[in-house]
């Protein structure tokens, strides 16, 4: 399938730069490096706390939701979101959008179009950089011909209107290749609604699949809309995947979609879910995985210590300090409804949890943890002061800064 971006599209991009709602950028620094990890252009010099790269009503769409952030190896930022054309809804015509930072996260070029269907839904942003080449893979989903999820869930729609694609981009995120499908690599018969992330997935670096690429996906089967979590993994550049493990639940009837994945220091691969029926004790489930992500050598278990709504949300493993490297969560904290965003962090690999910042008492919803340098991590979220979905807000979180004392 080719990328489209229609004239309308193109020319409300126009609009924007005319009326100085996109902050254009300089050139790549000199000394513009790939290779080395974990780096950001500007990063330790960036004097500014916070930023928006989104809010609702600019560039022609309606609403902006579903974060996704990157560091590009001794580069850009990148900040991919869902532009929803009409609604905030989660169906209709929804383009994948991008704004790629050179300062850290202070200030963010013009919007780019990564994928547009045309009236069709596109989005559920994977991005993880393939170790190998350099390259950024994008995983993403697509609705054809404008399907709820109820209507696929159910069986009043076709399973087939819900698809799965990859596209790679070789320069930092400047440029994308079009979409190309895989639903029939990774989507059994049988199941019917598809989802992957939201969030960043993640490249091994430890162990014998060091170099795979894992993406954390959901899928319902049958008719009753109950979903299960799964994996997805690609052992060349995220050229070819196929399905890895499928979940098994322990400690009560989890529905588990959103999950999201973390490698930790010995190699185990962390997995951490939203329980989206409640069905118990809390809203978070987790498990763990020693081969890869190809099965699960601990079943999802609630995990009780994350309270929050029902609402997806982000892991990190913090890496290349040579004192405490915590395991990161990010996530609105209020037990039922979609407000007051915190970070919390976990010494023992996701089995204790305690907070480490809390951002505000506003409404908050989806999120994505990213390490800007060995120094600060990010945070990108979607929040506002009328809507969780009001702009989706770029916050530096310096790794002094939190309370880590035990």
């Amino acid at each position: 399938m080719r990328l489209r971006a229609t004239a309308s599209r193109r020319l409300a991009f126009l609009l924007t730069l005319v009326a100085g709602l996109a902050v254009t950028q300089p050139p790549e620094p000199a000394g513009y490096d790939h290779a080395t990890p974990g780096r950001a252009a500007y990063d330790h010099a960036a004097p500014c706390p916070a930023s928006v790269p989104y809010r609702s009503g600019a560039s022609g769409y309606h609403t902006f939701r579903i974060p996704a952030a990157l560091q590009v190896p001794g580069g850009a930022l990148l900040a991919f979101a869902e532009g929803r054309r009409d609604s905030a809804a989660d169906n209709g015509d929804i383009d994948l959008v991008l704004r790629r930072s050179l300062d850290g996260g202070c200030t963010w070029q013009p919007p780019q179009l990564v994928a547009d269907a045309g009236k069709d839904t596109v989005g559920n942003p994977v991005p993880v950089i393939d170790p190998r080449s350099g390259d950024i893979v994008l995983v993403t989903c697509r609705t054809i011909g404008g399907a709820t999820k109820r209507q696929v869930t159910s069986g009043r729609a076709a399973a087939s209107v819900r698809r799965v694609y990859v596209q790679r981009s070789t320069d930092g995120g400047r440029t994308w290749s079009p979409q190309r499908d895989i639903t029939e690599s990774v989507k059994p018969s049988g199941w019917r609604w598809y989802a992957v992330g939201p969030g960043h997935g993640a490249a091994l670096r430890h162990g014998r699949h060091r170099g795979r690429l894992l993406v954390p996906a959901n899928h319902s089967a049958g008719t009753n809309g109950r979903s299960g979590g799964h994996s997805l993994y690609s052992d060349d550049g995220g050229h070819t995947w196929h399905v890895g493990y499928v979940s098994r639940s322990a400690g009560g009837p989890l529905a588990l979609n959103e999950s999201t994945f973390a490698e930790l220091p010995d190699g185990t691969v962390y997995i951490n879910a939203r329980d989206h029926d409640r069905a118990a004790e809390g809203t978070r489930a987790d498990a763990y995985s020693t081969d890869g992500g190809l099965t699960l050598a601990v079943p999802f278990r609630p995990q009780p210590q994350l309270t929050g709504p029902t609402v997806q949300g982000s892991v990190l493993q913090v890496s290349g300090r040579p004192w405490r490297s915590p395991l990161l969560y990010s996530g609105p904290s209020d037990p039922d409804k979609r407000l007051r965003m915190q970070v919390r962090a976990s010494d023992d690999g996701g089995r204790s949890w305690r907070p480490v910042r809390s951002l505000s008492d506003d409404p908050a919803g989806y999120s994505d943890l990213v390490q800007t340098s060995t120094a600060t991590v990010g945070l990108l979220y979607e929040t506002g002061l009328t809507t969780y979905h009001d702009t989706i807000r770029f916050t530096r979180l310096p790794l002094g800064t939190l309370s880590f004392e035990w």
